[in-house]
């Protein structure tokens, strides 16, 4: 789960020893990559692109169990989702809206916060699984479908069953898995 500041930490030792450490450049780039796949994944579910539609964002931080917003994947995807056009409604177990102001202050720019998982579901055009926090394998899923314009999950932690949000009438894409 620490990957990417590891590899970050390698690369300038690196650096600094005056190596070029190619085989681990092209690992940073070919995972920075994946963000965009994501964010290709909900542009093909809101039926082609991204402008205008709501996406609903479960998840913000770095890893599950924890606050750190730092190095968040989901952030990132957030923010491409956003230069896309889309309109980022999310929820995190960690990050409270009265919190938003101070604590995470220029992490968040632009990103709605929701009280509540399916706040965050309500009106969206497709939800994009960012964090693996647990307590999302377990919300009702009936509940979700009804309050979205449309039910789409992308899945970018491979969390949800796949089988499962198919039976729940939902299209899913999570990542290597068509």
């Amino acid at each position: 789960s620490c990957f990417p500041k590891d590899t970050a930490a390698l690369i300038r030792l690196a650096d600094d020893a005056g190596y070029s450490f190619g085989l681990l450049d092209g690992v940073v780039s070919v995972n920075a990559e994946q963000y965009g796949r994501v964010v290709d994944k909900a542009k093909r579910l809101a039926g082609g692109g991204l402008a205008g539609m709501t996406v609903a964002l479960w998840g913000l931080t770095f890893k599950a169990r924890t606050n750190d917003l730092r190095d968040s994947p989901a952030i990132t995807i957030a923010r491409q989702l956003m230069s896309a056009g889309a309109v980022v409604q999310a929820y995190d177990p960690t990050v409270s809206v009265e919190g938003a102001g101070s604590a995470w202050s220029g992490f968040l720019d632009g990103i709605g916060l929701s009280e509540d998982p399916y706040s965050a579901c309500e009106g969206a055009d497709v939800l994009v699984v960012g964090t693996e926090w647990d307590e999302f394998r377990w919300l009702d899923f009936d509940k979700v479908a009804s309050v979205m314009a449309r039910p789409a999950v992308v899945d970018a932690r491979n969390l949800l069953e796949p089988a499962a949000m198919h039976r729940a009438g939902f299209t899913y894409e999570g990542i290597g898995i068509p």
